[in-house]
């Protein structure tokens, strides 16, 4: 739990620093290539390849290039539709995808999560609801598509060190991980990317260096150890605890002028679908078998 408590007071700067130094600024796919690369500098020093067989490297660096990989590609490309506070708003179904790939793993359908998610859609238009356009939807789904990714990679990197060694050193080994994310980035930069939108100053090329070596490097180490120490359903509350706390950090320092009134309507909204979630499940759970 520690792990994953820590991670989230660290990755809760990131949202305002993307939103604020790079997005729009800065080529989106350079970015996520430099960050995935100095992400990968630091683990990959420690690699041992004999320590994983061949089809456990193909399967982590499977889950770098869906988690980490994809997943960046269009998290940062939801910056460019939306603002931070949305973008951190609609993280809120990536418990409901955890949940739901979970049902899919064991052969189980629970109906109950479809109409969570139908509550947080409406939250979702109460924010912008004398805004709403084909750019807001769009970064809409573009954010789920990166809630999504982070939602598979998470429940595969469960499922994958439950068949390892417990003793597994998993710093000389997490190295794949990277391996697999710069695969997906490289070739995207170089077929989409805009070496004319390069960083240009101190602070651009700084807060890149921090999320790569940092927020990146250590971070989805730090995450992923995390998340194969606690129960699925710690695991989902701790995903949406990255919402509040990155939202206070944008609120503060960066928007102190932001709608509030819609914003705490809409975010009371998505929780309350949560809340649903949450109350169907231990309803279940207290059912006699």
């Amino acid at each position: 739990m520690a792990y994953l408590v820590g991670v989230t007071v660290l990755w809760a700067f990131s949202f305002s620093l993307i939103g604020v130094y790079l997005a729009g600024q800065v080529d989106s796919y350079f970015a996520v290539l430099l960050r995935v690369g100095l992400a990968a500098l630091v683990f990959l020093p420690f690699l041992r390849p004999s320590l994983l067989q061949g089809k456990q490297r193909v399967a982590l660096m499977a889950l770098g290039a869906i988690q980490l990989g994809i997943m960046y590609t269009f998290f940062y490309q939801s910056f460019l539709l939306l603002s931070v506070p949305e973008v951190l708003l609609f993280t809120i179904f990536t418990p409901i995808y955890i949940a739901l790939l979970d049902d899919l793993l064991f052969g189980r359908f629970t109906p109950i999560y479809l109409v969570s998610a139908v509550l947080a859609v409406i939250g979702a238009a109460v924010i912008r609801y004398d805004g709403v356009d084909s750019g807001f939807w769009m970064g809409f789904l573009v954010v789920q598509g990166a809630n999504l990714c982070f939602a598979i990679g998470q429940v595969g990197y469960r499922r994958l060190t439950a068949d390892l060694p417990a003793d597994l050193p998993w710093h000389n080994v997490f190295g794949w991980f990277y391996v697999g994310a710069m695969i997906i980035v490289l070739p995207v930069f170089l077929l989409f990317g805009n070496s004319a939108a390069l960083p240009t100053t101190g602070i651009q090329w700084g807060v890149l260096a921090w999320l790569g070596l940092v927020a990146s490097g250590v971070g989805y180490f730090a995450w992923n150890q995390g998340a194969t120490r606690v129960d699925a359903g710690t695991l989902a509350v701790m995903n949406n605890a990255l919402i509040p706390a990155g939202l206070a950090v944008n609120l503060l320092i960066w928007n102190r002028e932001a709608d509030m009134s819609r914003l705490l309507l809409g975010a009371a909204i998505m929780a309350a679908s949560l809340g649903l979630n949450h109350w169907w499940r231990q309803r279940q759970q207290a059912q006699p078998v």
